[in-house]
């Protein structure tokens, strides 16, 4: 969730569901031939693999950077958090055209032949543009299926099925299916085992607690943490509120006093973003001083990004089973 340009907003929740095949994709391969998909509601035509690619944020970066495909970027921007380790070297390497959205002018100047976001905003007026114009020029402006215009357009669902079966689908306009194939494929391993690890975890109430002091962004019914939550038998406080990212209110969380709190770690530097300051502030104002998760220090803390469907998003997963465990011993 970015609250700086804009909300994600996304509906359901669901470890598995039939959002893999949301979007389509035709058929590529490493003869670089056409590839038509269908994204968000729009037949978007790549005439030929990308070599000039440009993440406009960091999910869709490092979607870009796990698949192998540092070589053929020419920008990223809007980093939120520490690059993962293992793809440091390769986000060094790639140009950085704004410290937030770059605008049009931006991203036209880069020479893109590929645009990716994983979030409506950025294609916003004042950010790179509307995808259709960008698609006039000739650069395919690929969107999250979580994230598209028009809800109807994309997943019925947030979870993981629909995650890998976007990475996959990107791999396969870049022809490279296999690296998509491997990748998935150790993600879901890993979920597999995250999963199987919080067995016996008992159920427990959880506030996902994303930013703000305040006025808090929590996580509501819809979007990854939703996800997260339901692959580990896990009850949000906020389930009842149909929304990705609802403003919740103290007084409220309260009332509604959750077992677990789980802190989003965002290095943007806002209100409320980074773990610390919002332990901080919990441990220090009248009303959430005094909740049980407060007093007990029941906290699990996992990066803002995993929060969003990204290759982050298995890691919560660990990070909350292995939390969840150690807070049952």
């Amino acid at each position: 969730m970015k609250i700086i340009v804009g909300l994600v907003a996304v509906v359901g929740v669901g470890l598995s569901s039939a959002c893999a095949d949301v979007g389509g994709s035709g058929a590529a391969g490493a003869s670089g031939a056409s590839v038509v998909v269908e994204n968000c509601g729009r037949s978007l035509s790549v005439a030929a693999q990308p070599r000039r690619a440009v993440g406009l944020e960091q999910n869709a970066t490092e979607i870009l950077l796990s698949l192998g495909l540092a070589d053929r970027m020419v920008g990223t921007s809007y980093q939120t958090d520490p690059v993962l380790p293992e793809l440091k070297s390769a986000y060094d390497s790639v140009p950085v055209l704004a410290e937030l959205y770059p605008s049009r002018e931006a991203v036209l100047a880069a020479g893109p032949d590929f645009v990716y976001s994983t979030f409506t905003s950025a294609y916003a007026g004042d950010a790179a543009g509307d995808r259709g114009a960008l698609g006039e020029r000739g650069i395919p402006a690929y969107l999250s299926r979580f994230a598209c215009e028009e809800p109807a357009d994309g997943a019925a669902t947030v979870g993981f099925e629909g995650l890998f079966g976007e990475i996959e689908e990107v791999a396969r306009i870049f022809g490279v299916a296999d690296r998509g194939t491997d990748l998935v494929a150790r993600q879901r391993a890993r979920l597999r085992a995250a999963v199987e690890a919080a067995a016996g975890s008992g159920e427990r109430s959880v506030l996902w607690y994303y930013s703000g002091t305040s006025t808090p962004y929590v996580a509501g019914a819809g979007g990854m943490p939703a996800a997260i939550g339901a692959a580990l038998g896990v009850r949000n406080v906020y389930g009842d509120v149909r929304q990705a990212w609802p403003a919740g209110s103290w007084e409220q969380i309260a009332q509604r006093n959750p077992d677990v709190i789980v802190l989003a770690d965002l290095t943007r530097g806002g209100d409320g973003d980074s773990a610390q300051s919002k332990l901080d502030f919990l441990r220090s104002n009248p009303v959430t001083s005094k909740l049980d998760a407060v007093k007990e220090g029941r906290f699990i803390t996992v990066s803002g990004s995993s929060m969003d469907p990204s290759v982050r998003s298995v890691a919560a997963v660990e990070q909350v089973s292995a939390g969840l465990k150690e807070l049952g011993r």
